[in-house]
């Protein structure tokens, strides 16, 4: 299917990724269940990157140096709303602890070709 892929199979499930164009038009709300601070690997964005499209692997990092990179600290019972393509990545914890997090990606639209979105 054109713009769709890589192809990957996560615990048994078929996964792909959808094209750029698709994702721009969808967002993502996240609820924190826990506390995020500094010591336990809380989200990191590189802002604005969101309208760049599509970031290739080995353009990210000049991309992070351009834009920068926030780190996302949470209280418990704090509501994100983003733009789904931003680039986003995290550290690994220095203090393991609890880090729950309900993400809901929305989109507004069906797939094509037969493809449909796996829902709770």
């Amino acid at each position: 299917m054109s713009g769709f892929g890589p192809w990957t199979t996560k615990a048994g499930l078929l996964h792909v990724a959808p094209p750029i164009d698709l994702l721009e038009r969808m967002m993502t709300i996240r609820i924190h269940l826990d506390r995020v601070p500094e010591s336990n690997a809380p989200l990191l964005i590189a802002p604005g990157s969101h309208i760049l499209g599509r970031v290739r692997e080995a353009e990210i990092p000049a991309m992070v140096e351009r834009l920068g990179m926030h780190r996302c600290l949470a209280e418990a019972s704090d509501i994100w709303a983003y733009a789904t393509p931003i680039l986003h990545a995290s550290d690994a914890a220095r203090e393991p602890g609890r880090r729950r997090v309900l993400q809901v990606d929305y989109a507004a639209e069906h797939l094509p070709g037969g493809l449909e979105w796996l829902g709770i």
